[in-house]
């Protein structure tokens, strides 16, 4: 029998997030400092999933292809600058490379999920396109922030090695080799981790919530899996993007190094 949906009301909202309180007692018995920033991040999660309730049920309502892209492409242009926003090591031209990555990547594997895997008609259903689009890009985001913070740390880092390779006639292939795998292997770790423990450890997002909405375990895991293997694939291509247009920036046709454009954010 399926069980019924239960509807929460602002009250017991209200008292989850007065769990937030476990966090703030723990800052200040250890003087973690931590207790302005608690509160802006719990006000921001407020403010910002009721705004974004309020402009979806307005595009659900709608259901105009242009409101979706419309609303798809404010989603990608914040998930670009905020994967910028997580780097401490940056150069000329990263916020473009930061979006361009997360918007190819997502955009594409998003357009394989609408067109060939779940096959949602109309192509722009807002229920399945944004939330999928949704869910590809924070995790995209996290290995794009992840490989351009780790491929300008480690430029910084083997500089001396970097250089040498040029001297001695290398490539600036064979230069950036070491630093580029490292860089796209961060990334994706993350995601690769999250794969060999879902189900059994954790329970995901998505699966969770169609469990609570009283969808069959079975269709629930299945979606789920398709979700994770969306994740993957954006993230991984996100994240080769990143770093290889990065590469581009900081290297150029002459095979030379340039370290001037590098510059650490404290």
């Amino acid at each position: 029998m399926k069980p019924p949906y239960l509807e929460l009301s602002y009250l017991q909202v209200a008292l989850a997030a007065a769990l937030i309180l476990i966090n703030g007692a723990i800052s200040a018995l250890l003087s973690l400092g931590l207790g302005r920033r608690l509160i802006v991040a719990a006000a921001c999660t407020v403010v910002q999933l009721l705004l974004i309730g309020l402009v979806l049920q307005w595009i659900f309502g709608l259901d105009r292809w242009d409101a979706v892209i419309g609303v798809m492409l404010v989603m990608t242009t914040v998930a670009g600058v905020a994967a910028v926003q997580r780097t401490h090591v940056r150069f000329p031209g990263v916020w473009l490379v930061s979006l361009v990555s997360v918007g190819a990547s997502a955009w594409l594997i998003e357009s394989v999920a609408l067109f060939a895997v779940v096959r949602v008609e109309p192509w722009y259903a807002p229920h399945y396109a944004i939330p999928l689009l949704g869910m590809v890009l924070g995790n995209t985001l996290n290995g794009i922030a992840l490989g351009l913070d780790r491929f300008g740390s480690e430029l910084t880092a083997q500089r001396p090695q970097v250089e040498t390779v040029l001297a001695l006639g290398g490539t600036r292939w064979e230069a950036a080799r070491g630093p580029i795998q490292q860089a796209i292997r961060t990334g994706m770790i993350p995601t690769i981790n999250a794969m060999m423990v879902v189900g059994i450890v954790s329970l995901p997002g998505m699966m969770t919530g169609q469990l609570l909405a009283g969808v069959a375990p079975v269709e629930a895991v299945k979606y789920q899996i398709v979700i994770m293997f969306l994740i993957s694939s954006a993230t991984a291509l996100g994240t080769v993007a990143a770093v290889l247009l990065s590469y581009h920036r900081l290297f150029n046709a002459d095979h030379q190094f340039l370290r001037q454009r590098l510059t650490e954010r404290r």
